[in-house]
């Protein structure tokens, strides 16, 4: 994926997220199928924003961006920006 591939799933999984929240407060899902929902997004969303970091560190340091590698989510979820 190129880097406007990334944000465009970003703002993707960012709508999804709205559209959660939104079917919960409407009754369509309750609490623990928001949660479930909510925690798969939110390890996606972890590897997508590391993947672009990592492409954008590539670009910056004259590698190539299309070696970065989307890692695993147990890896990226404790990152700290």
């Amino acid at each position: 994926m190129d880097q406007e591939q990334i944000l465009a799933r970003i703002t993707a999984m960012v709508d999804d997220e709205r559209r959660l929240r939104e079917a919960l407060a409407s009754g369509q899902i309750d609490k623990s199928t928001e949660q479930q929902r909510l925690g798969q997004l939110e390890r996606e969303l972890a590897q997508c924003w590391d993947l672009l970091r990592q492409q954008r560190a590539k670009a910056e340091y004259g590698e190539n961006p299309g070696d970065a590698r989307v890692r695993p989510s147990s890896q990226v979820e404790g990152y700290q920006s």
